[in-house]
């Protein structure tokens, strides 16, 4: 009796042991399913899978969020920040959106404001592309993108467009209307709040250069790869999946200066999981998030203490001192210009 007594306290003394073990462990895990859902208003594609290995599984799911992207275009996801607005809860967490898309959303009012204390990793990020209402999430720049085989002395201003040697061999994306009218007010005599003296070199573009205006970025890689068009503009994240591709091109950074492209992140004001969207906001500025969209998309960090390995870096790298002078376009310029320079492109330009 005794010997089955004494098996029977050893067995009860592991158990409680046991007990007590899982039960010091239950208010940690408590508390972080407590974290619950956060909704994240994305894009699909490549860009939604990197987001969901590098951000919701890696960092925010070990902190006890569950993260549900909600998929959806640009132009949805404006109207949602609009029309819920004044409803007491929000339909998601997250917003992304690119920089010009998410400006008329933080002058109508509908973004959290955003500073170190509630997102602490934005004292990480490129002083040039910081901004009081999103955080850029990754971001590219334009940089002129040519064909070495084409031509040997590599471009150093974006007025290399309108040398009479590349006539006939000059593309530009019909996407890309907003960048090529700035590139073309920079080599008029304009800037970033005024587009008009770009009208002129747009046309001897047409006139003189017999540009070639093309539907798409796709239709550019085509165009390279035909050796149809030797010289463009275009965002180096592009330069860099058409060299993946197999496509022989080269990029040069302009001496007039790069001009951005940041795909941002933003809380609404009335998000239902509001601490759970400023946590995602800073693990998305997280150096491991920012090096995985740079290696699957060639999109640059956003944040300084992201290390890239020096292969990736020399193919769409910045130098601090291009970061430094960083061409922002006007943003309150192109929400009241918008409608007048997409109309010179399609009438005039394009004719």
């Amino acid at each position: 009796m005794s010997e089955k007594f004494s098996l029977s306290r050893r067995h009860f003394l592991a158990s409680t042991l046991m007990a007590s073990v899982f039960a010091a462990a239950l208010p940690s895990v408590a508390f972080a399913a407590d974290k619950g859902e956060v909704i994240a208003s994305v894009f699909g594609g490549d860009y939604g899978d990197i987001l969901h290995r590098t951000v919701d599984e890696a960092l925010m799911a070990p902190k006890g969020y569950e993260v549900i992207q909600d998929i959806s275009s640009t132009e949805a996801r404006q109207t949602k920040l609009r029309t819920e607005k004044m409803r007491s809860k929000s339909s998601f967490d997250v917003a992304v959106l690119a920089d010009l898309d998410m400006y008329p959303m933080a002058k109508i009012g509908t973004l959290t404001e955003l500073n170190e204390t509630n997102v602490p990793r934005i004292s990480a990020v490129i002083p040039a592309l910081r901004k009081p209402y999103s955080v850029p999430q990754i971001y590219s720049y334009i940089a002129i993108l040519y064909n070495p085989d084409k031509i040997k002395t590599p471009p150093t201003s974006y007025a290399d467009l309108w040398k009479p040697e590349y006539k006939g061999h000059v593309g530009v994306s019909d996407k890309l209307h907003v960048a090529t009218s700035a590139v073309a007010a920079l080599v008029g005599g304009g800037s970033m709040s005024d587009f008009e003296p770009g009208h002129d070199k747009l046309m001897e573009l047409r006139e003189k250069q017999d540009v070639r205006i093309l539907p798409s970025n796709e239709a550019i890689a085509a165009a390279f790869k035909s050796g149809d068009i030797w010289i463009t503009l275009n965002y180096v994240s592009r330069a860099y999946s058409w060299s993946k591709a197999g496509l022989n091109i080269k990029r040069a950074v302009a001496k007039e200066g790069a001009i951005p492209i940041a795909f941002e992140m933003a809380v609404p004001k009335n998000a239902p999981n509001q601490d759970g969207g400023l946590a995602y906001l800073n693990a998305a500025l997280d150096p491991s998030a920012q090096t995985g969209f740079a290696e699957q998309m060639g999109y640059l960090p956003t944040v300084t203490d992201a290390n890239l390995p020096k292969e990736l870096e020399e193919a769409i790298g910045l130098p601090a001192k291009d970061q430094d002078r960083l061409l922002r376009l006007d943003q309150d310029y192109l929400m009241e210009h918008q409608v007048d320079i997409l109309n010179f492109w399609n009438r005039n330009f394009k004719g």
